[in-house]
């Protein structure tokens, strides 16, 4: 297998991993997946893993034969360190720097460097990421700038040539809906409204029309107003 047609999916349960699960599916040859426990309040979202990974296999043929293994990493060290909303139960709520406390500061920065890690162990050139700079709260490590200038310090610090791959980097969230639609038809909207996570809270309660979740939080709200968004698109 030619590590050019390889790629590692961050994939962490959510609709943006989800998503870009698929996006990865539909281009590589070779796909697996890593996730992260990190103690975060919505630890729920691992537990989605498994389900978004068996209907994914089933949505095309040829995705059962692309999708390879499942990786997931304690790093539970990043949550101790964290004295954030999401590995702390605190209220969520804007620091006085601007940034909300659900930031968990150098999350992605560490993701991906993990990732590169198991993926020069596994063969694979292509690592992929759900940051995006359009839909965020202002995350630092979502910047299009910061996954660039990391892309550059693993190339050089690993000897090996890595894509950071962020096809949701310059889209809204009715636009990955819109994106999973043109990559997976309504089957793949369908399963992600059902078997993912976002909600900050780990709410599983309650399910909408856009899916699982608390309805409250920033991550519930920002999914549901990308989600009646698309409908409202696809309708006209």
């Amino acid at each position: 297998m030619s590590q050019d047609k390889g790629a590692l999916v961050l994939f962490s349960g959510g609709q943006d991993s989800a998503t870009c699960l698929a996006w990865a599916l539909d281009r590589f040859d070779r796909v697996e997946t890593l996730g992260f426990d990190y103690g975060q309040r919505h630890r729920i979202e691992l537990e989605c893993r498994a389900a978004l990974r068996k209907g994914m296999v089933k949505l095309h043929p040829d995705w059962a034969g692309r999708l390879g293994e499942d990786h997931t990493l304690d790093l539970a060290s990043l949550g101790e360190v964290s004295q954030t909303a999401l590995t702390r139960d605190i209220a969520i709520e804007m620091e006085t720097g601007g940034l909300p406390n659900t930031f968990v500061p150098g999350r992605n920065i560490i993701f991906l460097t993990f990732a590169a890690a198991l993926a020069y162990r596994r063969g694979l050139k292509h690592i992929v990421g759900g940051m995006c700079e359009t839909d965020f709260s202002g995350y630092p490590d979502c910047r299009d700038d910061t996954i660039k200038a990391l892309q550059v310090a693993l190339n050089l610090g690993m000897d090996r040539r890595f894509v950071l791959e962020t096809p949701l980097m310059w889209i809204d969230k009715a636009e990955t809906w819109a994106l999973a639609k043109r990559i997976g038809g309504h089957r793949l909207v369908e399963l992600i409204v059902a078997e993912s996570h976002t909600c900050y809270l780990g709410t599983r309660g309650e399910k909408h029309d856009w899916g699982f979740g608390c309805g409250t939080c920033p991550a519930c709200e920002l999914r549901a107003k990308g989600y009646h968004a698309f409908v409202a698109s696809e309708e006209e």
